[in-house]
């Protein structure tokens, strides 16, 4: 939910919005490809849930190239096609979900990560602003792409 991280990875972006699913829930349970005991953000089926986030217009499909390779897809998430509600109505929408092979339920993120979350609050409410910053997380882990 950081679009200034996008904009590092250069992938151009044509608008973004606040988005929701739901019957899905926010994990971090995804086993980080930089530090195998930190837990990156994971969408999961949870029947009483909504999930909140940004939803990003690429300015092409090359951009979702870009984004494939940055999340390690197709082998550490999966790419599939949702549907996303916003204040203008449903819509399509691609979205990343970790691979069994490197889920791990015990795993907490690092609190710099949070941070980057967090980064997207003005798309966020106010409630789930704090659900996410709530998040037990390992504090001495430094930001790896900073």
């Amino acid at each position: 939910m950081n679009q200034k991280r996008m904009h590092g990875r250069d992938v151009k972006l044509v608008n973004v919005c606040a988005g929701w699913i739901d019957g899905f829930g926010l994990r971090f349970n995804k086993r980080s490809e930089q530090d195998e005991n930190l837990g990156c953000a994971n969408l999961v089926y949870a029947p009483e849930e909504r999930i909140q986030g940004l939803l990003y217009e690429l300015q092409t499909e090359t951009e979702l190239n870009k984004l494939d390779h940055f999340e390690g897809t197709p082998y550490r998430y999966s790419r599939d096609l949702f549907q996303v509600q916003t204040q203008s109505g449903s819509q399509s929408a691609w979205v990343y979900i970790a691979n069994p092979s490197v889920i791990d339920d015990k795993l907490r993120p690092a609190t710099w990560y949070l941070e980057h979350l967090l980064e997207g609050r003005e798309f966020i409410s106010d409630d789930y602003r704090a659900k996410i910053a709530s998040t037990p997380c390992v504090s001495h882990i430094t930001d790896p792409w900073r």
